[in-house]
Formats: structure tokens, C-alpha cells, sequence
């Protein structure tokens, strides 16, 4: 039986039909916002996932380019792996419903979104987003929710709840937050330094927004849901906890943990782990959940310690950030180069400039997205963290880190217009025990200064941690989380910023949800580290952005000629810009309004590019001197060229003072001369003259 459920969100219908298609699948959710539509399925395998200490979800977020009416690019015309935007997409819906699966459920569970049709008025990752939601509470999926996702925008100052591809791609601000019924569960934010103040408003009016979506899945459910099913628990015996107690009292656990350094605390719990295989070798059910109940046991000291003694692992107070330190230029050759190391996290970020031509091209579902001028890469090796792994390129974790900086640093560079470049920063991670896309966002901010590039202001980030006890009033906020605290505790709220305000929000916690005052706190909290690693880290390294780029970095400059003159500057099938090419060494890019950049590394040969490029874009004007080499002798005269494909005539009788009979007798083929123009002729033709230049 076919049932359809609609609503008006931020005036447009919101349409969701159940039991027409996907049948098959555990849930399945057919959504319609305005004409944008999405198909979203939730399954689970029926048994547990053998072998396996962690829940294996698994969200996929496919983009149909029919969807816009396109036919993918390339060779093999269909599409292939998932877009960056796609593996972002899928991070953001799976980051506030993962918390809500049973943490002891096992069982593979695969959310699908399919994006079929785009209405540019309503976005597609925002459908995806609810679809997922209403996909999963309708299936027999164990699943504590409801959960709802609205996205905000701001122009001017206005806050516009759900915004169009184009009020997101021109807004201030793109934030999309989760909720349950009763509290925030996830934050996700780019914005051009908006004010905490101004955040937190944005942050609660999708709040209540998400508490009307709430009551319409809960609807939604009480019709057409399915009773969960029941599941085999991966729970660790209690039996097995008060046996290592016994063994390892709780006195012992603390000291194992309590230290600064990540290696001893590991070698630590390698010698507690040992010790208990020991004792347990009898036990082979034990022995095969000890690891896991071996990181439960420290999972609740840490906490203990933490929330009842305000006491963290390595000693530090709440509001202290680890030891800072920071340097620039540690890397010959390259444009610029930066290095942030906090605690034992360490990042070095090298940035390269390029022509505007070196942008990156993005085919996907939103057309005002069609190039990235300012990229940012984040790689993880293995070493960093002290394992040994083989690299199989960037997975999602690395995308979402790299996209996280990115958006953290956009809002302070300079147009193309001020900066006519292409900017590539990579973030190498060195070293890593917590928070390094924070690390990565200070790194590449002093790394873009050390380049050469004129940001506006600088940015820091840092990230704040929570413990929270039984009681929505008992928690503890942490600045600069370690690693440790980060998988022990329930939140890693990550903010960046400048001084005048926030610049990207990303949240992942592991509990139902934060309070406002929460939220509110961590959002004070990152504020003033941010600003004490700005003062008293990054600015005794670099305190502003350098006047020139490097000296091995490509140099640009850039002309505004008339539109109507680009195709003589272009010439027939690009021949006449490639012969400046070819003379000069430089790259030029030209764009539909006529603004021209020359870049290379010769000062010379880019004046002579320049030269060319003006000569040709311009009229020739009567009485104005010009210069220019002989390229064929004719008996009647002699043709100049000034700039490739611009040439003129000089007749014989113009060429010198005396009669001369041949051309031959004053000029040669390659000869540099300078002429006079002397406007058009009987017949409209522009000629020159030698003699009257003298």
C-alpha cells in the first residue's frame, strides 16, 4: 500500500512516499523537495558482522548527473567513483546517525541515497539528509530516533532557512544542523567570520525547524513503521569487567593511563593486556572480547578521572592547550612552507601557486560550482601515528579533514582579481595524537603567508572536547583534545576562526545530543584558545603575509584589454596566442571580460608577452612610433610585424630618405626598425613609414 506524506518546509512542499518503490530494502523513502527528488534506502545484514569490535555503517550519498541533464565526461561516459562533494555529503549525514544505532549492534547496515532530479531551488544533500532519517525510523533497523537535518544560510545579515544552490553558493554563511527531539547532534559550518553570537542563533533557529521535521517522521512512523527487529548484543560481559578488576584494580588502570606520552600509555596497556591473557588463557570467549573490554576499562577511568577529578590523562587543566610551536620556510624551493606542531600532533603545509588555468574543474550537481581556485589536500600516513600500513591514496577521512581547512580558509583570501593565482596547499601530517585538521588550518594559514599571498587575516583552529556524566548539568569541556580524550569522550567540536569571528564548525559526538549550554560553552571555549594560538604561536613565526611571492613562484601580471580584441588575440585555432607562447616561455589566460594573465618566472620575457598582447589588442593610431622586424620584402615595400598576426606595410618610396630601386638595397628579412604610422590610405589600408620615424 502506497502512502504519501507532505509538508511545507521554508516554503516548499516537502513530499515523502513510502511502499512504491524499494520494497525490498529494510526502509525505504521516495522524497520530493519542490522537484528536486531522492531515493533513500536503509538494509541490514540479518546476522552480526563476525570478528569485529565497531558498528559497520556504511552511508552512500550517488550523484546521477541525468539528474541535471548531463552526460558524464571522460572515455567511459557513466559514472564513476564518488565526487568529493559526494564523500562529504555522505560524512555529514553519516555523522548524526551513527550515534543513534545501539553501540553493542553489529550487523552490516548500508544508508543509500540516490539523487534523481535537482531543482536548483532545493537542494539535494538536504533531501538525502532526511530521506536517510526517515528511511531508517520506518525500517526494523534498531534505531533511536528521529533525527531531522536543516541547512541554513545568510545574505546581508538575514538568516534563510533551507537555501537555493545560489543563495548557499552567495551567502555568508552554510551551516547544516542535526537534531533529535530534544537536543543539537551534529554541526556543520563554512562562513565568512560570523560572530559566535550570530552562529548560535543560526545553529537554533535550524534547531526548531528540525523539532516541526521531528513530528512529522514521528508520524510518519506511527503509520507506516516496522517493529524493530531483535539483534544478537556484542555487549562485553559483566562477568568478564569484575575478572579484570580483580587482576587490575582501578588504581593500577589510572596510573597506565595517566601520562603525556602516547607511546608509553600504549606500551602501558600492552603490558595490562598481556598480563590478562595470562590469567584468562583458559577463557577463549574472554579472550576473544578482551581487547575491547581491556579499551572499555580504560574508556571509563579516563572518564571517571576526568569528569569527577577534573583530571586529564596528561595532567593538563581543562582550558590548557598542549605545548605550541611553529616555523616557516623549513623547505627549500618550494613556494612557501609551514610547520605547526601541538603536543604530538605536527603539521607541515606546503602551498604552490599557479595560473588561474591550473584551477580545478568540478562537474557535479550544482551549477554554480564549476571550479575550485583554492585547493587544499590532507594526507595521513601510517608512520604518524606509529603503524605500519601501505598508502592507497586519500580515503574519506582524509577528503573530509582537507575540505574542513579548505573551508576554514576561504573566507580570508584575496579575489583573483587582487591575486590572479591558483593556490594548492597540502597538509603532510608528520605527526598525530588528536585534532590535526585544526593543526592542518594553522599550518596552511602561516603557509600561505609564508608564499607570498595576501590573506586578509589570519586563522587559527583548535578543537574542544566533553565528558558528560548522568545528568544533562554534569559535564566538563576540554580544550585541544588528544587523541585519547577524543575516543574516550563524547564530543570533538572543532571551530575556526579569525579574531572578528568564525570561519567553519565541524561537530561529531558519540552521545543523543548537546545542550545549549554546550554548545554555547565549547563555541566560547575554541574562541579564546584560537586567539591565544594566534598570539602567542603563530605570530612570532609569521605575523603577516609577505609582500612578493616566492622567488621560485611563478609570477603574474595581469592587463584588462577590450572583450572584442580576445579572438585577435587568441588568432585562428589559437595559432596567434601560442606563437607568443612559444616566443616567450610564459603562460597566458584570458577570460570572457578581457582580463589577461601573463605568467612566468623571466621578468623580460613576460614584459615582451605583455607588449605583444597590448600591441595586438589595440588600434594602430596615426603619428604614434612603433617597433617591429621585418618578415617579407616585396618589390612594392616591405611587411612589419609588430606582434604575431598584427603586421603593416611600408611602401618603398617610405623607407628610406634618398630613391631607392630595391627594397633589398636599405632592409632584410629580420631587420628591427621603428616606423611612424600614417594613417589609412586611398583604399583604407593602414601604412607606415620609415623615413618620417627618423
Amino acid at each position: 500500500m502506497v502512502k504519501v506524506y507532505e509538508m511545507d518546509l521554508a516554503g516548499r512542499k516537502l513530499r515523502v512516499e513510502i511502499g512504491k518503490v524499494g520494497k525490498q530494502a529494510n526502509g525505504c523513502a521516495f522524497m520530493q523537495y519542490g522537484e528536486t527528488t531522492v531515493l533513500s534506502t536503509a538494509t541490514a545484514s540479518e546476522k552480526p558482522r563476525e570478528g569485529i569490535d565497531f558498528f559497520p555503517c556504511s552511508v552512500e550519498y550517488e550523484e546521477k548527473l541525468y539528474a541535471v541533464g548531463k552526460i558524464p565526461g571522460g572515455f567511459n561516459k557513466r559514472e564513476g567513483k564518488a565526487s568529493e562533494n559526494a564523500v562529504l555529503t555522505s560524512r555529514v549525514i553519516d555523522r548524526p546517525m551513527r550515534p543513534l544505532f545501539p553501540k553493542d549492534y553489529r550487523n552490516d547496515v548500508t544508508l543509500n541515497n540516490m539523487v534523481m532530479s535537482v531543482d536548483p531551488a532545493c537542494r539535494p544533500e538536504l533531501v538525502a539528509m532526511l530521506g536517510t532519517a526517515i528511511a531508517t525510523c520506518i525500517s526494523d533497523i534498531p534505531f533511536d530516533g528521529p533525527c531531522a537535518m536543516t541547512q541554513m544560510g545568510m545574505i546581508d545579515g538575514k538568516l534563510i532557512v533551507n537555501p537555493s544552490q545560489e543563495e548557499w553558493a552567495k551567502g555568508d554563511l552554510k551551516m547544516t544542523v542535526a537534531s533529535t527531539a530534544e537536543k543539537v547532534i551534529m554541526i556543520e559550518a563554512g562562513a565568512n567570520e560570523v560572530p559566535e553570537e550570530k552562529m548560535i542563533e543560526a545553529i537554533y533557529t535550524a534547531d526548531s525547524v528540525n523539532k516541526t521535521l521531528i513530528e512529522f517522521i514521528n508520524k510518519i512512523v506511527a503509520e507506516v513503521g516496522k517493529p524493530k527487529h531483535a539483534y544478537e548484543s556484542c555487549a562485553i560481559p559483566e562477568e568478564l569487567f569484575a575478572a579484570i578488576k580483580e587482576i587490575v584494580p582501578p588504581a593500577e588502570m589510572e596510573e597506565a593511563v595517566f601520562t603525556d606520552e602516547k607511546q608509553v600509555r600504549e606500551e602501558n596497556i600492552r603490558q595490562i593486556t598481556a598480563k590478562l591473557e595470562e590469567a584468562f588463557a583458559d577463557k577463549e570467549d574472554w579472550l576473544a572480547v578482551l581487547g575491547e573490554a581491556v579499551y572499555q576499562y580504560q574508556k571509563k577511568t579516563v572518564r571517571k578521572m576526568i569528569l569527577k577529578d577534573h583530571k586529564r590523562p596528561d595532567g593538563r587543566a581543562l582550558n590548557q592547550i598542549r605545548p605550541l610551536a611553529a616555523e616557516v620556510d623549513l623547505i627549500p624551493r618550494v613556494h612557501g612552507s609551514a610547520m605547526f606542531t601541538r603536543g604530538q600532533t605536527q603539521i607541515c603545509n606546503v602551498c604552490t601557486l599557479a595560473p588561474l588555468s591550473e584551477m580545478q574543474k568540478v562537474d557535479g550537481l550544482d551549477e554554480n560550482v564549476t571550479a575550485k581556485r583554492y585547493m587544499h589536500h590532507y594526507n595521513f600516513p601510517s608512520y604518524s601515528v606509529g603503524e605500519t600500513k601501505v598508502s592507497r591514496g586519500p580515503g574519506r577521512r582524509e577528503i573530509g579533514h582537507g575540505a574542513l581547512a579548505e573551508r576554514a580558509l576561504l573566507p580570508v583570501l584575496p579575489s583573483p582579481e587582487e591575486f590572479p593565482y591558483a593556490i594548492r596547499t597540502v597538509s603532510e601530517t608528520f605527526e598525530s595524537n588528536g585534532s590535526t585538521s585544526m593543526a592542518s588550518t594553522c599550518a596552511s594559514c602561516m603557509s600561505l603567508m609564508a608564499a607570498g599571498v595576501p590573506i586578509k587575516k589570519m586563522v587559527a583552529g583548535i578543537s574542544c572536547g566533553l565528558v558528560t556524566g548522568d545528568t544533562d548539568d554534569d559535564f566538563v569541556l576540554l580544550t585541544d583534545i588528544q587523541g585519547l580524550e577524543d575516543f574516550f569522550g563524547d564530543m570533538d567540536f572543532k571551530v575556526t576562526g579569525t579574531t572578528d569571528g568564525i570561519t567553519a564548525i565541524q561537530m561529531d559526538i558519540k552521545i543523543h545530543g548537546l545542550t545549549r549550554p554546550i554548545v554555547e560553552g565549547a563555541i566560547a571555549r575554541c574562541r579564546e584558545a584560537r586567539l591565544f594560538i594566534m598570539d602567542t604561536c603563530m605570530k612570532p613565526a609569521i605575523a603577516e603575509p609577505r609582500k612578493e611571492v616566492g622567488k621560485y613562484a611563478p609570477k603574474i601580471i595581469q592587463i584588462m584589454i577590450d572583450p572584442e580584441k580576445i579572438g585577435d588575440v587568441v588568432g585562428q585555432r589559437g595559432k596567434t596566442i601560442n606563437e607568443i607562447i612559444a616566443r616567450t616561455g610564459v603562460k597566458i589566460d584570458i577570460t570572457d571580460d578581457g582580463a589577461v594573465s601573463v605568467c612566468g618566472t623571466d621578468a623580460a620575457a613576460m614584459q615582451d608577452a605583455i607588449k605583444m598582447i597590448e600591441m595586438i589588442a589595440s588600434d594602430f593610431e596615426e603619428g604614434k612610433r612603433y617597433t617591429g622586424k621585418v618578415v617579407s620584402i616585396k618589390e612594392f615595400g616591405a611587411f612589419i610585424e609588430f606582434a604575431p598576426g598584427k603586421e603593416g606595410m611600408v611602401h618603398i618610396s617610405k623607407i628610406a630618405k634618398e630613391r631607392i630601386n630595391h627594397v633589398e638595397d636599405v632592409l632584410t628579412l629580420g631587420d628591427e626598425v621603428t616606423t611612424v604610422c600614417l594613417g589609412k590610405d586611398k583604399m583604407g589600408r593602414i601604412s607606415f613609414s620609415i623615413k618620417d620615424a627618423k
